[in-house]
């Protein structure tokens, strides 16, 4: 591991990055991750032109992630105080759990109040398809998809880098991720620019995209081996390596069906069903950021008993 740290100071630093994302969520005003998007749109304006197009993504890739990262890992590694608190807010700015909890959970308000107009509005501002003319089933979908993949991107994904590098680890994954989500499309403008960072977020994201997975049936009591059947069953047909198994082991978990159609830039796109069960309603929204949460507290008290384990057995660095 890179981080230097003690295993038990970096479990501690982690439990207080997520207190402190519960705590005061998203910056509101000079959100790091804001002007990060800033930076990307404007490298990806004056290098995603003209030939060499994927050689000129992974030259925007690395002048985007790099810099801060290696920043990131100066400052952290500064020593005393100074080193541990930046450790602990770089994962602060990079968490999204509060985030996801206020983005999603007005969502299921709207609906459970009948206020489809404003749940549809609400939707359309954290997925890509058209939700115009989107019913209460999918929205509820497009809601619980988004809170149970974005699980793994904006939290558990996070969270792994942040124990594997500490706080450069998880900067340069959500940065990484970041890219993915603003680049890593399949179509005439980005198929060839952003290969790169689609790529790139496939590796960071293999390992805890399966972790994700398997906490999300860990945690289902009465459907762990239905999560697992469908994770084994459906992911493969996903066309996310990372987003299948995550998916559909939480749409097991919560024994709902997610994916089928969706209106993406005016067509009809049919993808593969995740999960099994009656389709999406209102309350799987608030069902599915239970069990995001779950996972999260899971995540935490395992690294805090893995740092104290460490800890007695007189394991000095991470």
């Amino acid at each position: 591991m890179l981080s230097g740290l003690p295993p038990l100071t970096l479990a501690l630093l982690l439990a207080a990055g997520v207190l402190l994302d519960l705590l005061l969520g998203e910056a509101r005003r000079w959100h790091p991750l804001v002007g990060f998007g800033q930076l990307a749109a404007w490298l990806e304006r004056r290098l995603n032109k003209g030939s060499w197009r994927s050689a000129r993504g992974a030259l925007a890739w690395m002048l985007a992630v790099l810099p801060l990262s290696f920043l990131a890992a100066w400052l952290c590694a500064s020593g005393g105080a100074t080193g541990l608190a930046a450790h602990a807010l770089t994962l602060y700015f990079c968490l999204g759990l509060r985030s996801l909890r206020d983005h999603t959970l007005p969502i299921h308000d709207a609906l459970t109040n009948g206020d489809l107009p404003r749940a549809r509005w609400l939707t359309s501002r954290i997925v890509s398809r058209d939700t115009t003319n989107a019913g209460e089933a999918d929205l509820a979908k497009a809601g619980a998809e988004s809170l149970l993949e974005n699980g793994n991107d904006a939290v558990f994904g996070t969270l792994f880098c942040f124990l594997l590098g500490g706080g450069a680890g998880a900067l340069l994954f959500r940065l990484a991720n970041t890219l993915d989500a603003m680049w890593g499309y399949r179509n005439a403008r980005f198929d060839l620019f952003g290969r790169v960072a689609a790529r790139i977020d496939d590796v960071l994201n293999y390992l805890p995209a399966r972790l994700t997975a398997l906490s999300y049936a860990l945690l289902s009591p009465g459907g762990r081996l239905r999560a697992l059947r469908c994770w084994h069953a459906q992911a493969p047909a996903w066309s996310s390596p990372n987003a299948g198994p995550v998916m559909a082991s939480g749409a097991g978990a919560l024994g709902i069906s997610l994916g089928g159609a969706a209106i993406y830039e005016g067509e009809v796109e049919q993808r593969p069903v995740l999960g099994t069960g009656q389709a999406a309603a209102a309350g799987d929204i608030r069902r599915a950021w239970r069990l995001v949460f779950r996972t999260t507290l899971l995540w935490v008290f395992v690294a805090l008993g893995l740092g104290i384990a460490l800890h007695l057995a007189g394991v000095q660095h991470a």
